[in-house]
């Protein structure tokens, strides 16, 4: 798996056909749902269909999304699917507390299974950071937006920005990577997705969640550096290799150590192109 995942494909669990299809779309991880995408007479095909597909190594990350814990599927989602040879992380939907990243970590850690949880309500918003350092296995924190804007009464777009903020925020704090922006749900309006993605750039997410393979490259175009960004970081990293400490470039812009940092990563992304 690359070091900076831009692109997460989700399919659902009860559907092997559609999962198959996404394991060979390009993304950086596939994430099989076994939860909102799937019918409660559904949800034990999902599972074993699911845990059948894990016993062998799938060709790319494969996270699993498990039903939420209060639900009266979490349990055996994860008895079931915790000794899975291919799965690569769990996510944790609708997670409101700490606590039960905990709980779930327990099942997790005889696995070595990262977790990753999804903060899907105004509670979980206001729990970002002790979600984000509830446990040594939780490897990143995202939003559900759909599920959110519905707990915050139907918000717009611009609405959910303090949100989206908050969890980046959190999620830096904590020591974790930058979130990856929740899905675009239309599958067809690729340039709204485009703008969309530039703005959640703009806020700090890195990469985006699909539900479309056709979503995929304009993702990942969008969160990837241009030309421009590019030739401005590297100017940047040569300069600080030659000379230590805060200085002035010949065109004006003053750099120090978190603007080299920020270069070394645009670099660093730069090389998925």
């Amino acid at each position: 798996m690359t070091a900076f995942p831009l692109t997460w494909l989700y399919a659902p669990g009860d559907r092997p056909h559609v999962v198959a299809k996404a394991l060979t779309a390009g993304a950086d991880i596939v994430v099989v749902d076994l939860e909102d995408a799937i019918a409660p007479d559904r949800k034990a095909y999902a599972r074993a269909a699911t845990a059948e597909l894990l016993t062998e190594q799938p060709p790319v990350p494969v996270h699993v999304r498990v039903n939420a814990l209060d639900s009266p599927w979490a349990g055996q989602d994860l008895a079931t699917l915790t000794p899975a040879r291919g799965l690569c992380a769990l996510r944790l939907p609708k997670i409101g507390s700490p606590a039960e990243v905990v709980r779930i970590a327990r099942h997790a850690v005889p696995a070595g299974l990262p977790l990753y949880a999804v903060l899907e309500t105004a509670l979980g918003v206001e729990q970002a950071y002790a979600v984000a350092t509830a446990h040594p296995s939780l490897r990143g924190v995202s939003l559900g937006e759909t599920d959110l804007r519905a707990d915050l009464g139907g918000c717009d777009d611009e609405g959910l920005d303090w949100s989206r903020s908050r969890v980046i925020v959190a999620a830096r704090a904590a020591g974790l990577p930058p979130p990856a922006q929740s899905v675009h749900p239309d599958v067809r309006d690729l340039e709204g997705l485009a703008a969309s993605c530039a703005h959640g750039r703009a806020l700090g997410f890195l990469g985006r969640a699909a539900i479309h393979p056709r979503q995929l490259p304009v993702i990942e175009r969008a969160f990837l550096p241009t030309e421009e960004e590019i030739e401005r970081a590297e100017t940047i990293v040569k300069a600080a290799a030659t000379h230590q400490g805060a200085q002035a470039l010949p065109d004006g812009r003053f750099i120090d150590t978190a603007v080299v940092t920020a270069a070394q990563r645009t670099l660093s992304l730069a090389r998925r192109r």
